[in-house]
């Protein structure tokens, strides 16, 4: 049996790079895929260093990957070895409820190739190959790179919470909360739809210098005061659109302070079980929206591909660090550090 070089992850703090079997697509409508990127995700640091709990093992983790169909089985038909792909992370049967009303994020029998959330959880990205269902699958399109590709996933997420869950519109008034990674792809995806004024709020100077270059009309340092008078001293009427795109519970926070009357808020960034209080009256009269958003689905990936084609959203422009498979311990470090924006493995 062949093999191949992976990070295998063995507990938290114990990363190594292994020899393992290469997976070989046995069953009904099984690929397998030569990765060329993989996006490294927050919560596969979290995984890495014990803050994200929810981790078996041994495991390869890796869910943002790009690559080309080594070899197909039994069943697929729309993808032939050497086919450039993108793979979406997030497996779903098709048949449940969920899946058949157009959710099928939701679906109650998925898997996920590398990532967290369903039960069933495969080897990710982070090696070689990888193993997916061709259902997973999309077309690369030719003018797009691997680094470009491999973004789709983290794309369509900012895509669907910015814009199919928090119905941004063309001269919304825009607070994305966390300019890191994710929240750069929100803030370009709330440019993209036509923001008037967009404000990045983030503690990190080098965050908020990327984020006007990116398209941020304003950066709030929230070192600087009180941010719900920053914030308003920019926009006396408050926002239309804020999306929490940072993490922390303190981000949600500030986003239930920024609110007035109609705003439409995202939790997007938030993934561990922490409790903020809400008052209900104040809500009630404001009538603000409180959305989340999270994963992505079938419709999400293909629009997040448009914005890419289009040009409307380039994703290279976040990638700040590069690194080889066998360089990923080095890779985890810097994702530690404040000044680093999107890290890319390249197997």
């Amino acid at each position: 049996m062949a093999d191949m070089l992976a990070a295998v992850l063995h507990d938290f703090d114990d990363l190594r790079l292994e020899r393992v079997p290469r997976p070989e697509p046995t069953n009904f409508g099984e690929v397998s895929v030569r990765i060329r990127a993989c996006g490294v995700c927050q919560t596969d640091y979290k995984a890495w260093r014990g803050m994200r709990r929810n981790v078996s093992f041994p495991t390869i983790l890796g869910h943002e990957p790009s690559g080309v169909v080594a070899a197909v089985g039994p069943g697929v038909t729309h993808f032939k070895p050497g086919d450039e792909v993108i793979c979406q992370p997030s497996g779903f049967c098709g048949i449940c409820d969920d899946c058949r009303s157009g959710r099928t994020h939701y679906c109650r029998n998925a898997f996920v190739t590398g990532g967290d959330g369903p039960d069933d959880v495969w080897d990710g990205a982070f090696a070689e190959y990888m193993l997916t269902r061709e259902t997973c699958l999309h077309a690369k399109p030719s003018e797009l790179s691997f680094d470009a590709a491999a973004l789709t996933e983290p794309l369509s997420g900012a895509w669907k919470g910015m814009v199919q869950y928090s119905d941004t519109r063309i001269g919304d008034d825009v607070v994305v909360i966390g300019v890191g990674g994710i929240g750069l792809l929100c803030l370009m995806v709330a440019r993209a739809a036509g923001a008037g004024t967009l404000i990045a709020v983030d503690p990190s100077a080098f965050a908020r210098r990327n984020a006007l270059q990116l398209g941020a009309t304003h950066a709030v340092d929230p070192a600087r005061g009180d941010i719900r008078e920053q914030v308003y001293a920019i926009l006396p009427q408050g926002p239309d659109v804020i999306v929490e795109a940072a993490g922390p519970i303190e981000a949600v926070e500030t986003m239930m302070a920024l609110r007035r009357r109609g705003t439409r808020c995202n939790l997007f960034g938030i993934t561990t079980h922490e409790a903020f209080e809400l008052d209900g009256g104040y809500t009630h009269f404001l009538e603000a929206r409180l959305d989340a958003s999270f994963g992505t689905n079938p419709a999400a990936m293909v629009r997040a591909i448009r914005l890419m084609r289009r040009g409307l959203v380039d994703v290279e422009r976040i990638i700040s660090h590069t690194f080889r498979l066998e360089d990923i311990h080095r890779a985890m470090e810097v994702m530690g550090s404040v000044e680093r924006n999107k890290i890319m493995i390249h197997p």
